[in-house]
């Protein structure tokens, strides 16, 4: 038993140093777009069976079972197919197995991926191309981008920082933990369901509830557990260590989701700006309560901060995950 568990310990370490040195490259398939596929696939089906109309006010019971339904579907094939890989490959070669666990659980990972897209806003920013640096959060955002000024577009940066700090890292350290690569990998296939349907626009506003719910219940502790790293990487990074906790205690259930505002919050701190507030999705004003005090005007270094916050924080989270299982 503690071999196992010791070799899971250096699985995560192997991982995560693997997705910081070469991430997600775009010239590979990356299992996330499988997810995708299942969900779309899946999602075409149950609107057929279930005769489902855009629009449709009557529709929304069926909307809701179908999408149950395909909450259910999506994980239990997700895990199907992974776990036979893992089966296959452990049966060839244990060293084979524990390869295709290494690469799996850094597949389950996006902490370079975001540092990556958090760059690539900041650089056009810097360069005084606005325009530039609205395409490029307009690819990590769901928001409307096109009216944003450079504050606007460099706090939308620093949010999807903060906020993917839990939803791209620390929460798959969290169930790859518990679980293994089966972990990691249910855990994404409940998240790209939330980002794919857990809309509340009139084609998801009910089809995509369970989604919604799900993704909230899954990232219930590893949120909290994210914030709170956050804020004791606020303090290692001789950043604000105690606005972040003063904000992360006051501001961090202000968001509409239960989780997004856990690490928004001790980052808005840390940085001693301002973030979330009033923002446009598919053409609607959203309302939405700011995190944070406007100690100082955000300015576009302020993203490099972020990713700096968010990669200390990943690290605790991966010296703890791996303390743990090594220890038990």
């Amino acid at each position: 038993m503690s071999q196992m568990v010791d070799v899971r310990a250096v699985v995560l370490i192997l991982a995560f140093a693997l997705d910081a040195l070469v991430g997600d490259p775009p010239f590979l398939w990356h299992p996330v777009q499988g997810i995708g596929f299942l969900i779309s696939r899946f999602e075409k089906v149950l609107w057929h069976q279930f005769s489902l109309r855009d629009g449709r006010e009557d529709d929304r019971e069926k909307k809701r079972a179908a999408g149950v339904i395909l909450c259910v579907l999506v994980p239990l094939v997700t895990l199907a197919l992974v776990g036979g890989i893992l089966y296959a490959s452990e049966k060839i070669s244990p060293v084979v197995g524990f390869i295709v666990q290494v690469i799996f659980c850094c597949q389950c990972l996006a902490a370079r991926s975001l540092t990556d897209a958090a760059r690539a806003v900041y650089t056009p920013l810097t360069r005084g191309d606005l325009p530039g640096a609205r395409r490029a959060v307009s690819m990590v955002v769901g928001r409307d981008t096109d009216a944003l000024d450079a504050s606007g577009v460099t706090r939308a940066a620093v949010e999807t920082v903060a906020e993917n700090a839990s939803d791209g890292v620390i929460a798959p350290l969290f169930w790859m933990a518990l679980l293994g690569p089966l972990g990691g990998f249910f855990y994404k296939s409940v998240n790209t369901m939330d980002s794919m349907i857990g809309y509340k626009n009139d084609r998801y506003r009910y089809f995509g509830t369970a989604a919604a719910k799900l993704d909230d219940f899954v990232n219930f502790i590893p949120s909290r557990i994210a914030g709170l790293l956050m804020v004791a990487a606020a303090f290692l990074l001789w950043l604000d260590g105690k606005n972040a906790w003063k904000i992360f205690r006051r501001d961090r259930n202000k968001t509409p989701s239960p989780n997004a505002g856990q690490t928004e919050a001790a980052a808005a701190g840390a940085l001693e700006v301002r973030l979330s507030g009033d923002a446009r999705y598919f053409g609607r004003m959203v309302h939405k309560e700011p995190l944070g005090d406007p100690i100082r005007q955000i300015r576009p270094e302020d993203i490099l901060t972020a990713n700096r916050l968010m990669y200390t924080a990943a690290i605790l989270a991966l010296i703890l995950a791996a303390g743990i299982l090594i220890a038990v």
